[in-house]
């Protein structure tokens, strides 16, 4: 897989859309997307929507912040397996969102972000696969 996609674009593009995907769940927060359009269309009321997606946004931001420390982008030491296995577990995540999207009532959420999850588990796996060579996160690598 490393021929195919560097280290470098995995981790800008997880960056981007994962930056996207916070952007989009605080917009639901804030009313302006119909929660009707995610969780599999299965919500069924409005503090249903703010519980969830309240963990959303800050597993996302979780998310991003591993991401952001194995692009140097915080200076935080992290050994390199707690970094795999936060990476490898983000991939897992991704996966069963992706098996979730398909098994969706709304076809947005089906069409569009099936694709997306994939995609988003297919980078986390380039990182997750792929060790840093330093005994922590590498600092300012990009």
């Amino acid at each position: 897989m490393k021929k195919l996609l560097s280290e470098r674009a995995a981790v800008r593009s997880l960056l981007l859309i994962l930056a996207l995907v916070v952007i989009m769940h605080l917009l639901i927060l804030a009313g302006i997307i119909p929660y009707a359009m995610v969780w599999g269309g299965r919500l069924q009321n409005k503090a249903q929507m703010v519980r969830f997606e309240t963990v959303s946004v800050l597993v996302n931001i979780l998310m991003l912040a591993v991401v952001a420390l194995r692009a140097g982008l915080l200076r935080v030491r992290l050994q390199p397996l707690v970094g795999q296995i936060l990476l490898g577990l983000m991939a897992g995540l991704f996966l069963l969102n992706t098996v979730g999207n398909l098994l969706s009532t709304n076809p947005v959420e089906q069409g569009f972000f099936t694709p997306l999850t994939l995609v988003l588990f297919l980078l986390s796996l380039r990182l997750a696969l792929d060790a840093p060579e330093k005994n922590h996160f590498p600092v300012n690598q990009l």
